[in-house]
């Protein structure tokens, strides 16, 4: 496993990776049999974990902190530390699903709303041929319900989990139940599902290229927009680190 390389944005290490890297890192964590957590940062959770000590520990304790957010690259670089590029949810799932149909690695997908997930399944295994869903289900990330989920994922033996509930709910559901889940790599992998099964559009990728994808998304879902109120506040922190040396 190479040595892992890190950049601070607001107390919270972000992984300097590469998409090809993260998916090399992920194949290892798998191989290794052991649990592994892994967030998809973007502003919005640095902002929101300022706020919620749970949530903040979380991601700090995660084993592979991923740079979804097209904020976090300038960040990074006024920071002085750049980050090679973004790897956002639906990248990584993409190249992972990949990756677990060519090696014979189990999934399961867990989380979004009812038939979702089911759906998404259908589109990854038509995208990647000999992909192994091992079982899909909506459920709650609630805590009352942690042991009929951990059942499901436990009895279903797959290497990896994809968690779908949004941040924070996803994040603190694999941390609550990592080690009981006996699987080597849990993603929270936020709108995905959505993405994927086509139930919302994903931004066109030259939208995306351009780091608008955050105003396409505010477009097509105005109830967002009190959620994108959290970017001049990030703005405003990662100056205040840049200035002061301090989160």
């Amino acid at each position: 496993m190479p040595e892992r390389l890190t950049v601070s944005i607001l107390e919270v290490p972000v992984d300097s990776v590469t998409l090809e890297q993260a998916v090399a890192t992920l194949h290892c964590y798998i191989t290794s049999g052991r649990p592994h957590q892994v967030v998809t940062v973007n502003p919005e959770f640095l902002v929101q974990a300022r706020g919620d000590a749970a949530f903040r520990a979380c991601l700090q304790g995660a084993d592979l902190a991923l740079a979804d957010g097209v904020g976090l690259l300038p960040a990074a670089r006024l920071l002085g530390h750049a980050l090679p590029e973004r790897v956002t949810g639906v990248d990584i799932t993409e190249s992972l699903m990949a990756l677990c149909a060519r090696e014979g690695y189990r999934v399961y997908l867990l989380g979004a709303a009812k038939g979702v997930a089911a759906a998404t399944a259908e589109v990854l295994q038509r995208r990647y041929p000999g992909l192994c869903v091992a079982g899909t289900f909506a459920g709650s990330p609630h805590a009352s319900h942690d042991a009929e989920l951990v059942a499901k994922v436990r009895e279903a033996a797959p290497q990896v989990v994809l968690v779908a509930y949004g941040a924070p709910a996803q994040d603190l559901w694999i941390a609550r139940n990592l080690r009981d889940l006996a699987v080597p790599v849990a993603i929270g992998v936020g709108g995905t599902f959505d993405y994927l099964s086509g139930r919302v559009p994903r931004a066109p990728e030259v939208v995306r290229r351009l780091g608008f994808e955050w105003l396409y998304r505010l477009v097509r879902q105005p109830w967002r927009w009190r959620r994108q109120l959290r970017l001049p506040v990030f703005v405003a922190l990662v100056l205040r680190q840049r200035l002061t040396g301090r989160a």
